[in-house]
């Protein structure tokens, strides 16, 4: 690695908002590699994952952290709560999403959770969506009225649209200092934690509002010959009919659960893989909280 330019910046950069918002896309659009799960159902990210983007003159170390939890009060959903919390106060930036046109109560409550010692950067998501353009002004102004906020950048993350520009606000904020991680590195997660995630995003994007959110994945071997990766996982469920449910008919949604998984690990390891998915019926893991820290709940 050459020598650190005198005036590099490196630092932490909290990504929060009520689920849903578009959290886990815009991290993965600005690291430029998909590291954080995404899908249409709220409350899908539950940990906190870091991703990295190192810049010749900078580095930035995004933490996307798990939605602010407010409609279940299991031991799940107090762990997720204070790693957002812990998150906000150890952040040297913190970009609150919102998505445009739209602000309610569970914005508001993320938002009266900011520290005020940590510069916040407002970014307004999907403003694709909004047709007239006309409007994004004064919900902006509306918005801005309740914080103070270092600075207020629109933009799609689905579209790359003014992502550069989100960039460039953020790395006015990051302090002088070395870079922490290596210049090829894209997260702090290890590969068996990466590859539960993605088993993970498809069960909730394949079955969608059909199964409930506490189901979870668990990695029970991971080993690697050369360039090929074997692993074994296991999805955990609360009911037999959930079991069911992600099997499918003859098996057909568990083999498109494993198709896709394999194809996103391959993409992301870049090596062939050989996956094999169970689903097993374990209730009440969302309540224990021993339970929790077995399966790498923080």
């Amino acid at each position: 690695m050459n020598a650190t330019p005198d005036n590099f910046r490196c630092g932490y950069i909290a990504i929060v908002g009520r689920p849903n918002v578009g959290k886990s896309t815009l991290m993965n659009v600005l690291i430029g590699a998909k590291v954080s799960i995404t899908s249409r159902k709220a409350q899908t990210t539950r940990h906190r994952i870091t991703g990295i983007q190192t810049r010749d003159d900078a580095q930035y170390i995004y933490v996307d952290t798990p939605g602010f939890q407010t409609r279940h009060a299991n031991a799940l959903n107090k762990t997720l709560n204070k790693t957002v919390s812990n998150t906000l106060t150890s952040s040297d930036a913190i970009l609150f999403l919102v998505e445009a046109g739209t602000f309610g109560p569970a914005d508001q409550q993320v938002l009266d959770m900011l520290p005020k010692n940590v510069p916040v950067i407002l970014v307004i998501n999907k403003s694709d969506r909004v047709k007239d353009k006309a409007v994004l002004m004064p919900f902006a102004q509306k918005i801005s009225a309740l914080f103070n906020f270092a600075a207020i950048v629109p933009v799609s993350a689905k579209l790359r649209f003014q992502v550069d520009a989100l960039e460039a606000e953020i790395k006015r904020h990051l302090p002088e200092n070395p870079p922490v991680f290596g210049p090829d590195d894209i997260t702090d997660r290890s590969e068996k934690f990466l590859a539960a995630e993605i088993v993970r995003e498809k069960v909730f994007r394949l079955l969608g509002d059909e199964l409930p959110y506490t189901s979870t994945v668990v990695i029970e071997q991971f080993e690697q010959e050369g360039n090929l990766r074997r692993i074994f996982a296991a999805i955990l469920v609360e009911r037999s009919t959930h079991k069911s449910m992600i099997i499918g008919d003859k098996g057909a949604r568990l083999k498109e659960i494993s198709t896709q998984s394999r194809l996103d690990m391959e993409k992301l390891f870049g090596g062939p893989i050989y996956l094999e998915i169970w689903v097993k019926v374990k209730s009440g893991w969302a309540d224990n909280e021993a339970g929790l820290r077995a399966y790498g709940y923080e």
